[in-house]
């Protein structure tokens, strides 16, 4: 019992506190940066104050970013599937819209004025061409064969994050833009919302049919354990409480991802 408590202590520091789990000084760099422009710029192109609700989506879309992307949580979402798809639900249905949210209509404006005038129609069909181009990818990125590969060249993994981080941020544009000539209205919008739910609805299933069959392997977890020499299975244990550690692992991670797409998207209908 002891020596198991000590292999758990083990372990939780190499992960917790060892070089494993950093934080992206550089990137916390840069979203400072951005936040202290959005400050500037509302305050003095806007009569919009910063403890308003818009400058309060923007700020929280960036912390969660970095909360995704830049912090151990990084880390600590390959120890299993449904940690990874709640990190890809925050990541992709949620950051987008707060982030579109929390520009002001009057800071978009002076923006659009100083870039090329294009049709709302080139839009519309450009955030068509995004959400299928996004659905397509997402799916690719968890086939097992592409995951091995993201998970043995860490450029190309980075590349693919940041490239359906975009077409997150293009897909969810007609539902929350701060330009009116953008936005989607009436039936044109539920049947938007209808297509992203059914785009994104075989990423889903893809991991319930997986856990109902016989599931597959998490190759970023491997690569963790491999690195810190132990089975994947008594990292798992030490680390996630059950059922995280359990074969019900892959039909939580469908689940949880259906779930909260669905619930933003009800959200972003109603509105």
């Amino acid at each position: 019992m002891m020596k198991n408590q000590k292999r758990g202590m083990f372990i939780f520091y190499d992960i917790f506190v060892g070089e494993l789990l950093s934080w992206n000084v550089l990137l916390l760099i840069v979203i400072i940066l951005i936040a202290f422009l959005y400050a500037l710029s509302i305050t003095y192109l806007t009569d919009i104050k910063v403890y308003h609700r818009q400058p309060i989506f923007f700020l929280l879309s960036l912390s969660l970013f970095y909360v995704t992307v830049g912090s151990p949580f990084t880390t600590i979402s390959h120890l299993s599937f449904s940690l990874h798809m709640i990190q890809m639900s925050i990541l992709y249905f949620i950051v987008p819209p707060l982030l579109i949210s929390g520009i002001p209509t009057a800071l978009w404006q002076r923006v659009w004025k100083l870039s090329k005038s294009v049709k709302g129609s080139k839009w519309l069909s450009t955030s068509k061409a995004s959400l299928i181009l996004f659905s397509v990818l997402f799916f690719m990125y968890h086939l097992p064969v592409v995951l091995t590969f993201l998970s043995n060249n860490p450029v190309a993994h980075q590349a693919m994050i940041y490239l359906l981080l975009l077409l997150a941020v293009l897909m969810w544009w007609p539902l929350v833009s701060p330009d009116s000539r953008h936005l989607l209205y009436g039936d044109q919008k539920r049947t938007y919302v209808s297509l992203s739910g059914i785009l994104l609805m075989p990423a889903c299933l893809l991991f319930i049919f997986s856990a109902i069959i016989d599931g597959i392997n998490n190759p970023f977890l491997t690569q963790l354990t491999a690195h810190l020499c132990i089975p994947s299975q008594s990292l798992s244990v030490h680390i996630l409480p059950p059922p995280f550690h359990t074969r019900y692992d892959q039909g939580m991670a469908g689940v949880f991802m259906l779930g909260i797409h669905k619930i933003v998207l009800m959200v972003l209908k109603r509105q």
